[in-house]
Parts: C-alpha cells; sequence; structure tokens
C-alpha cells in the first residue's frame, strides 16, 4: 500500500514489538514517526534505522494529546510484561485508556485507520480452550494484573464505540505470546528468563507445576500480521486473534530451552503468581481467512535466533545509546 509523506505513526516504537514494526515499515518505503515515553522501550532497539531519512523519534507519553498530521496509526504504547506493567498499575491503566482515548482523537480528527495492539491477556485464565475471539474472557476485575486485563479490554470498548459513534476505522488484534530479538533481558518474560538463565549456566525458574501452557509466535509473523490487518481496507470487524498455535507447556520450553543452549542449567519451582493463566493458544481461523495469515517461524528456529540474540547482548558492554542523536520531545498539549 503507498502512502504520501505523511508520516505513519507508531506509538510504542521504541519497545520490543514497535520497534520490529517501524523497521518493516521503513522497509517497504513509509515516512514513520515513532513515540515513546522510554518507560520501556529502548535507544537501543532504534540504533540501526535511528538516522534513516524516512524515520523520526519523539519522545511522548501518549497518556497526553498529540496534536499532528498523520496517515495511519498503530497504538503499541504499553508496558506489556507483568513485572513492568505491575511496577505503576496506574499508569499502565491510564495508558491503556487515555491512551486509547487519546489516539482515538487523533485518528478521528485525522481521518485515518487505527489498530489496537489489544492482547491475549483479555481472555483471563480461559475456560475454553483454544480461545476464540468470540470468547468473553474470564478476567479477575482487582487483581495483580487487572491493570492491563481491564485496561486493554476497556480499550478495545473505546475503539469498537469511537468506530459505532464517529465511523472511525478501527482495527484490533489480540497479541499472544511474542518473542524474538530486543527483547529485554530482564523483562520477566518466559522465554527471554529461560534463555539468559540458561546461557549463564543458572537455574530455570519453573512456577507451579510447569504444566501451564502458552503458544509462542516469533515477532517477524507478528508484524507481518499488524501491516496486513492495517492494509486490509475492509479490516473493520471483530478482533482477531494474533499468534502462533504451537503450545508448549512451561516444562517442554525449558528443555527446548536447554536443548538449543547446551550448558547444565538445572530446574527450580516457585509458586504459581496470582491469577496466572493455566492455558493459553489462540484459534487463529480468522486470521488464515481474513487476512491470508500463517505463522512461518517454527518455535524451535525462532528460538534459535533469540538465542543468538541474547549471547550478542549479554556479551556486549557498552550501550549503542551512547552514539544516537539528540531525542526531542513533544511539548504536553
Amino acid at each position: 500500500m503507498t502512502r504520501t509523506t505523511t508520516p505513519v505513526l507508531v506509538t510504542g516504537g521504541a519497545g520490543f514489538i514497535g520497534s520490529h514494526l517501524c523497521e518493516a515499515l521503513i522497509a517497504r518505503g513509509e515516512y514513520v514517526l515513532c513515540v515513546d515515553n522510554l518507560m520501556t522501550g529502548s535507544l537501543d532497539n532504534l540504533v540501526d534505522f535511528m538516522r534513516h531519512p524516512r524515520f523520526e523519534f519523539r519522545r511522548h507519553d501518549i497518556t497526553e494529546p498529540l496534536a499532528l498530521e498523520v496517515s495511519a496509526i498503530y497504538n503499541l504504547a504499553c508496558p506489556a510484561s507483568p513485572v513492568d506493567y505491575q511496577r505503576d498499575p496506574v499508569h499502565t491503566l491510564k495508558t491503556c485508556v487515555q491512551g486509547a482515548l487519546n489516539m482515538l482523537e487523533l485518528a478521528r480528527n485525522c481521518n485515518v485507520p487505527i489498530l489496537q495492539a489489544s492482547t491475549s491477556e483479555v481472555y483471563g485464565d480461559p475456560l475454553q480452550h483454544p480461545q476464540v475471539e468470540s470468547y468473553w474472557g474470564n478476567v479477575n476485575p482487582i487483581g495483580p494484573r487487572s491493570c492491563y486485563d481491564e485496561g486493554k479490554r476497556c480499550a478495545e470498548t473505546l475503539f469498537y464505540d469511537y468506530h459505532r459513534m464517529y465511523g472511525v476505522d478501527t482495527r484490533v488484534i489480540r497479541i499472544f505470546n511474542t518473542y524474538g530479538p530486543r527483547m529485554q533481558v530482564g523483562d520477566g518474560r518466559v522465554v527471554s528468563n529461560f534463555i539468559v538463565s540458561a546461557l549463564k549456566d543458572m537455574p530455570l525458574t519453573i512456577y507451579g507445576d510447569g504444566q501451564q501452557t502458552r503458544s509462542f509466535c516469533y515477532v517477524d509473523d507478528l508484524v507481518r500480521l499488524i501491516i496486513a490487518c492495517m492494509d486490509n481496507e475492509n479490516r473493520h470487524g471483530a478482533p482477531i486473534n494474533a499468534g502462533n498455535p504451537e503450545e508448549y507447556t512451561m516444562l517442554e520450553l525449558a528443555d527446548l530451552v536447554r536443548e538449543l543452549v547446551g550448558g547444565n542449567s538445572s530446574l527450580t519451582h516457585l509458586a504459581l503468581p496470582e491469577d496466572d493463566p493455566k492455558k493459553r493458544k489462540p484459534d487463529i481461523e480468522q486470521a488464515r481467512v481474513v487476512l491470508d495469515w500463517e505463522p512461518e517461524v517454527s518455535v524451535r528456529d525462532g528460538l534459535a535466533r533469540t538465542r543468538d540474540y541474547f549471547r550478542t547482548v549479554l556479551a556486549r558492554k557498552p550501550s549503542k545509546e551512547e552514539s544516537l542523536p539528540e531525542i526531542r520531545e513533544f511539548a504536553h498539549a
């Protein structure tokens, strides 16, 4: 899809997934404006294309309004790992809700499509398996994960209400566990935890009995789906699950990581965190039918690529941020 020089806006663009999306959009000829408050994102994620002539970075928190001209909005801004989003749950909720309102108002004012990066967490600890988009979920509204789970559910409500009331061209995807290069070393996600621990010959931590399951999508596959959803001019409709239906127990994942990394890491068990889902697997029939999308990277291959990335990160001393240009910020409206 060809656009004018008016930029595509990617909020949360310095994050793990957001930086890959920015890079993919640049590669296909887009002018990209990346906005991030850098609470969990990193300029290191942008170093390979920070000086590209069709890329611009601005530091801004989307809980504050933005006034600018854009041609499309990808709203990815929000802490996504439990460690990060529980650190400041009030700000997480504000990012989900007030941030969504601000971006929807921008989309309405510019008359452009907007995509919401929602999450499989809207299903909570699901009583239906695998999870289909029509399932309403089983979510604790007052637990330690609620700032994220309920925040994302409220954001989805806002997206559909803005479409119904104002005709805003909204698209919603529900992202399941995603992994790959540019994950943070200490973000608390299971793939990064397992790989980093194995590379350091440290024990891999299993919560509970390790029989809880997750499904893991490589980041390149997810980015293809995100762009396909935005490119589909008639995409407004039900949310679309975005994930790889390959399902692993945590014990199976730990064994696979140890096989790929080598070394002598053992397993250690801790209590299961409150409200931790026991099953998580997407039904991706809608992505197949509506977007002609399938994950292409197997979990084994994706984990091997992610292992290689973390090997490089752990061996690297200085931060690449030192070589980056000065950061400009938007004035708060």
